[in-house]
């Protein structure tokens, strides 16, 4: 069994299904200090000026060394400066210490004393003291480095990978994976201990619905697992939409970290389609405003070809997005940028209107406006000047993603000018709601698939619409956001085994053999139950401002799925494999290229 395996067994098994653990009595015996488990005396962050006269012994890493006169010791804890003798009597502590390459791990004795007046380093927690050494070992030296294990020091993505070990060591690695591990901690207490949850590995869909079948009330899942690492699944019976709601507000605000300050529950609740219609997607950034206004009935009246060519379809609109002080931080172009993303992306013409100094606009539109109709086009919009709005007219949906994603692109770029937006400290929860239950397959329109998975059950009001017309039947499936991220998703489930069959043969045209054990243990009596999955990568990404989840997974991979410390995977010879049987059969087009 793989060593991850053993050691998140060993994890979750203290406590997890069983009732909240009574709190240790005073009598009972306190725990023993960690350094009382190891051979050192102290860790390298804990030293106060309450240890002076002390004689200590800390192990650590080379942070730095200066001139032969002192150096830095580090370990996970913090830093200690340790002052290298200059005597003669400890010559040998001096050329030791005075040698040892950064990096290298040793181990110091010596005595903590103040450091002499006007030295003191306010910035670092052990900043009153230092340790004069008297004895040291080099317990193991450090070759050339490939980089410096600095922060601030720009490394590549391919080299920090490759030397994932080293790069482990950083400050600020190494508080986002202890901090990770709080929270899934804390999740876990929160689940196992405090709501009696089950955690029961459950690798293939569907199989988790079944288990809830076996009269299973709840069960969690905190572990990587097949193809979707770093993921809590959460299954329910006897649920509604609502409660996993606030099952899942508890157990982010148990969970979340103090230093990040609090958060407020319940979280607003917004359905799909006003997320689309104000913000362009299914996952909007409410931390800022710029949303998406219609101006349709204010244009509808105006003849103006391109507007009432899009008016003129089904679902056409007209709509914008107002650029605060576009004028004043967006060159031209940006401007320019902008319009050829909507085009290239969405393709989606776009049209500017500028609001001069004198409050007059600057627009190809102005010249079928009126004097009235800028001013009412100016009061509508809540116009300012220096203000940038971008128009598009078209299909609804098109329309509304091409601004949505124009608003971001728009946010980035005035952010990169100077103008704040988005407070990076403030964490903005959102529900996404009422999503469609079926969507017209992008390769063939007249059929439909999944909006989100088939065993997702139509919304309570809209049941006969499932039957009668599933194109216009919301979903009991939901989406928690996080300022503009999508970090959960789940739905109620269908728990009648007719209901299913008819969802997979009759509007999704599948085989509904394939499923036959869901379709049976439906059968037996199963009882209405849902779900959700939380995304713990992204979430604590998020949580830390990293700017990728590779910085809050120990060991992650590379964008093709590379494993660039390990060299993984290789190729593998015909010898290697003979011993296990395995024969392989390259296409001749694979031959002669490079390994993989």
């Amino acid at each position: 069994m793989a060593l991850p395996r053993l050691l998140l067994r060993a994890l979750a098994r203290p406590g997890c299904g069983r009732p909240l653990q009574r709190a240790a009595s005073a009598s009972a015996p306190a725990a023993p200090d960690f350094n009382s488990f190891v051979i050192r005396t102290n860790t390298c962050g804990e030293l106060r000026s309450a240890h002076v006269g002390q004689e200590v012994t800390l192990y650590g890493w080379i942070q730095y060394q200066r001139q032969g006169l002192f150096l830095v010791l580090r370990d996970f804890q913090g830093l200690t400066q340790i002052i290298i003798p200059q005597d003669e009597a400890h010559s040998h502590v001096k050329k030791l210490l005075s040698n040892a390459p950064v990096e290298s791990v040793v181990r110091v004795t010596g005595i903590v004393s103040p450091r002499p007046p006007g030295q003191e380093n306010p910035k670092m927690p052990t900043g009153d003291i230092e340790v004069k050494a008297e004895t040291a070992e080099i317990l193991n030296s450090c070759k050339k480095l490939p980089f410096e294990i600095k922060d601030f020091i720009k490394k590549s993505e391919a080299l920090r990978m490759q030397y994932r070990y080293l790069d482990l060591r950083s400050f600020q690695l190494q508080y986002n994976l202890r901090l990770r591990s709080h929270i899934v901690m804390r999740m876990r207490e929160y689940l196992c201990n405090l709501h009696g949850s089950k955690r029961i590995p459950c690798a293939l869909e569907g199989s988790r619905q079944v288990l809830l079948s076996a009269a299973e009330s709840s069960a969690v899942q905190a572990a990587p697992h097949g193809r979707r690492p770093g993921q809590i699944d959460i299954e329910m019976s006897f649920v509604d939409q609502a409660g996993i709601q606030r099952l899942i507000e508890g157990l982010l605000q148990y969970s979340w970290p103090e230093e990040r300050g609090p958060i407020t529950t319940p979280f607003p609740s917004m359905t799909y389609k006003e997320a689309l219609a104000d913000y362009g997607t299914d996952k909007p950034d409410i931390r800022f405003g710029m949303k998406i206004v219609d101006v349709s009935d204010f244009l509808r009246r105006l003849d103006i070809e391109f507007v009432q060519n899009a008016l003129s379809y089904p679902h056409g609109t007209v709509k914008v997005i107002c650029i605060p002080q576009g004028v004043r931080y967006l060159k031209n172009k940006d401007l320019e940028s902008l319009k050829e993303s909507a085009k290239s992306q969405f393709n989606q013409e776009i049209m500017e209107i500028i609001c001069r100094p004198d409050g007059s606009l600057k627009s190809l539109l102005t010249k079928f406006l009126g004097e009235k109709q800028q001013s009412e086009l100016i009061q509508a919009l809540n116009i300012q000047v220096d203000d940038v709005v971008l128009l598009a007219a078209g299909e609804h949906k098109q329309v509304c993603s091409a601004l949505g994603s124009l608003r971001l692109e728009s946010a980035d770029l005035l952010e990169a000018a100077g103008l704040v937006l988005r407070d990076p400290t403030a964490f903005h929860f959102l529900w996404v709601v009422d999503f469609p239950l079926f969507l017209p397959k992008e390769e063939n329109p007249t059929e439909l698939e999944s909006a989100h998975h088939p065993f997702t059950a139509p919304h309570p009001s809209d049941t006969s619409l499932l039957y009668s017309d599933p194109t216009k039947a919301r979903s009991q499936h939901y989406d928690l956001v996080l300022n503009g991220n999508e970090v959960g998703g789940g739905s109620i489930r269908i728990h009648s085994a007719e209901q299913q069959r008819f969802v997979l043969e009759k509007v999704l045209k599948e085989d509904s053999e394939v499923l036959f054990h869901l379709l049976e243990a439906l059968e037996f009596g199963a009882p209405p139950h849902g779900g959700i999955a939380l995304g713990l990568d992204r979430l604590i990404s998020l949580i830390v401002d990293a700017p990728s989840i590779r910085d809050v997974i120990a060991f992650p991979k590379s964008f093709r799925g590379r494993d660039l410390m390990g060299n993984a995977p290789d190729y593998v010879t015909p010898e290697e494999l003979e011993p296990y049987h395995i024969q392989v059969s390259w296409p001749l087009a694979e031959r002669g290229k490079e390994k993989l």
